[in-house]
């Protein structure tokens, strides 16, 4: 199941999930490229992570295609290859408005960057990937297959994320495999940049709301990430793997 060697780019890589990924990718041997569009968490990051192993930092918008070839160059420039790409940088609305409140700008902002961002990446990233029979995950949510009030552009960009999986699942074929991960509640407060970063504010009933007893934390997607980049993974394209702590599959009555 090693990985050692290999290389991987993760967008959004400098807080959250996406740091806690690119920490266990750099504990199982590969060489990480954190695309990352704040600068302050992307080289606090490379700082805290570079005893690990490779690690760079390469500021980057994913909605901005010439950003994306040029992240993807500089990593073959550095490290000679691509194998793994990580999909997994995205935006909220903070305001989230009701549906006849919400602006053309909010929406398009939010696709943009959820959706057009993972394209844009796997676009340039494919013909490297191609040459070591790569691996790309997206990572989705379950606002993809369940929402709250007021979330439509997130929910849509997400619920894309889903259907691209598979449909390049279909289109890379034997080439290179595409999955994805849904995350539900995921406690990242204490993966920010540490300007930001603070103890995750949570309640016995937070916990009590998941059919495992807790919320979840960035190192329980991480995990997942590892096994679907690795070789044991070499049998499993095209899905979606809900990593929720069983919410979705839990009924509530009030």
């Amino acid at each position: 199941m090693s990985l050692k060697g290999k290389v991987a780019i993760v967008t959004g890589g400098g807080q959250g999930i996406g740091k806690a990924i690119a920490k266990r990718f750099l504990e199982e041997g590969l060489k990480v490229v954190i695309a990352e569009l704040d600068q302050e968490a992307g080289q606090e990051t490379e700082a805290e992570y570079s005893r690990l192993g490779e690690i760079k930092f390469i500021l980057t918008d994913i909605a901005d295609e010439c950003m994306v070839k040029r992240a993807i160059a500089e990593t073959i420039e550095s490290f000679g290859r691509l194998d793994i790409l990580v999909n997994n940088a995205a935006i909220a609305d903070p305001e989230n408005p009701p549906i006849e409140e919400l602006s053309l700008e909010s929406w398009n902002q939010v696709i943009t960057v959820n959706l057009t961002g993972a394209f844009l990446c796997t676009k340039h990233a494919v013909p490297h990937l191609r040459k070591h029979q790569g691996s790309i995950i997206n990572i989705a949510s379950t606002r993809a297959l369940m929402s709250e009030p007021n979330t439509e552009a997130y929910s849509t960009a997400k619920g894309g994320i889903v259907a691209l999986t598979h449909a390049l699942a279909n289109s890379l074929g034997s080439d290179i495999r595409v999955n994805c991960i849904s995350p539900g509640w995921i406690a990242v407060s204490d993966w920010q940049k540490q300007s930001a970063r603070k103890e995750p504010e949570l309640t016995e009933q937070d916990h009590k709301q998941h059919p495992v007893g807790r919320v979840g934390t960035p190192d329980d997607i991480a995990g997942m990430v590892v096994y679907l980049a690795s070789p044991a993974a070499s049998f499993i394209t095209g899905a979606n793997f809900v990593i929720d702590g069983g919410m979705t599959r839990k009924m509530i009555y009030l």
